[in-house]
């Protein structure tokens, strides 16, 4: 049997099992990203003649696969909020984004720097790539499929779905942030910082979002109210449309600098506030999400498997003790303190502060960084230890436990009418 004989072999039980798997942990202390994830575990410790993934002399075959695994995902997640836009509505959101996340890359730079003894960049950088959560692992407490509803989302399924479609947006400036720190000569430490605001934070930003509403708008009057039939492309039926919104939005935006992530979501959100209650959301939707399913398969197995030949037998107890504090501390906490006195009780509030799900979106910041910048090479082994233990700590835990915290609370909610 050759290596290619392998690989098909490979690729079409990983593709069955992407399409079985979600129905078998249905319900269950179990997650499709813990299965994949432990059957790379599994394969690379088998006296067999496996390649296993390198990120540090891969690391623009995982930019780029981790990219293309993210933005399907926020196209998913986009397409799913049937809570339309607003200031209130989404307050939740706003304040994980406006206070949890920025609390989350300050915890996680001081801890950086005083287990490692770091300098700010490289701490920094640590910190802004494990800040977001992420959208592709978070399907065990994300929204499900479109609906004709606006309110039939709870509180907790929305606000980790619209935090994890948004916060790109917010992790990116930090991202750039340290490369910027890091590239400055000593002497000038803030002499970037004015240029960051004004470039990286609000005109990137702003470019985001408008590409986004700009390119929903456009795809919402061409799929639900073109006069030539061949351009309604609601009537068709045919979902592998949603890859060409995806891609189109997150090209162009990407061209004219600005973040692509959030344009994407943005204009999955715009797509759906063309015609809110239409059937063909529910196609775009499922197509992403099967799309999205194989990739977290494939980018999963791969994980594991590096886990067990490179990941795991070079971590310190330093490097454990920084992701169990993000995962199990700093996340939280920070959640919690973002959600205090608003819309939710306080079990939404918590089990909304736990799953703050760290993942793919994680592995393609460090990837993108790294590839940008030479200044961050003393510790790119170190980093890639830290990211991909965080990853791996947060599928397990969150995977075994998200199922069961669900279900409890949706019990918990039909019984108690208004939060404690």
């Amino acid at each position: 049997m050759t290596l290619s004989d392998a690989v098909y072999l490979a690729l079409g039980i990983g593709a069955l099992g992407a399409a079985v798997l979600p129905r078998l942990v249905f319900r269950r202390p179990l997650s499709m990203p813990m299965v994949f994830l432990a059957a790379g575990a599994l394969v690379a410790v088998l006296p067999v003649s496996v390649p296993v993934l390198d990120p540090e002399r891969q690391r623009l075959w995982v930019e780029h696969a981790t990219e293309v695994c993210v933005i399907v995902s926020l196209m998913g997640a986009g397409l799913a909020l049937n809570r339309p836009v607003g200031w209130r509505r989404w307050m939740g959101t706003w304040r994980l984004l406006g206070v949890s996340l920025p609390l989350t890359i300050a915890g996680m730079a001081v801890t950086a720097a005083l287990v490692f003894g770091w300098p700010l960049a490289p701490a920094l950088l640590l910190a802004a790539v494990l800040s977001p959560t992420d959208p592709v692992l978070a399907g065990e407490v994300r929204v499900g499929e479109p609906t004709d509803a606006d309110d039939d989302e709870d509180e907790v399924r929305f606000c980790l779905t619209s935090e994890a479609g948004l916060n790109d947006g917010l992790a990116f400036p930090f991202v750039l942030a340290a490369l910027a720190l890091a590239a400055v000569p000593a002497g000038q430490s803030t002499a970037w910082i004015a240029n960051w605001v004004l470039v990286d934070v609000l005109a990137r930003i702003a470019i985001g979002v408008a590409v986004g509403v700009l390119t929903g708008w456009l795809l919402g009057l061409m799929f639900f109210q073109a006069r030539l039939s061949a351009l309604r492309l609601s009537e068709h039926m045919e979902g592998f449309v949603a890859l060409g919104a995806t891609f189109t939005a997150y090209g162009a935006t990407e061209l004219l600098q600005g973040y692509g992530f959030l344009a994407v979501f943005v204009t999955a959100c715009t797509i759906r506030a063309a015609e809110r209650s239409h059937g063909y959301h529910k196609v775009l939707h499922e197509f992403t999400e099967q799309i999205e399913r194989l990739l977290t398969a494939f980018l999963l197995f791969l994980l594991g498997g590096y886990l067990v030949a490179d990941g795991l037998p070079s971590l310190t107890w330093q490097e454990a003790l920084v992701g169990l504090v993000l995962v199990l501390v700093v996340r939280p906490a920070a959640g919690w303190v973002g959600l205090l006195g608003g819309a939710a009780g306080r079990r939404e509030r918590i089990v909304t502060a736990v799953f703050g799900i760290r993942g793919i979106g994680s592995l393609f910041y460090l990837a993108y960084a790294l590839g940008r910048s030479d200044h961050f090479g003393p510790y790119e082994q170190q980093l890639w230890t830290v990211i991909t233990f965080t990853v791996m700590l947060s599928v397990l835990l969150h995977g075994a436990t998200a199922t069961p915290v669900i279900r409890r609370l949706d019990r918990l909610r039909d019984t108690s009418p208004t939060p404690p």
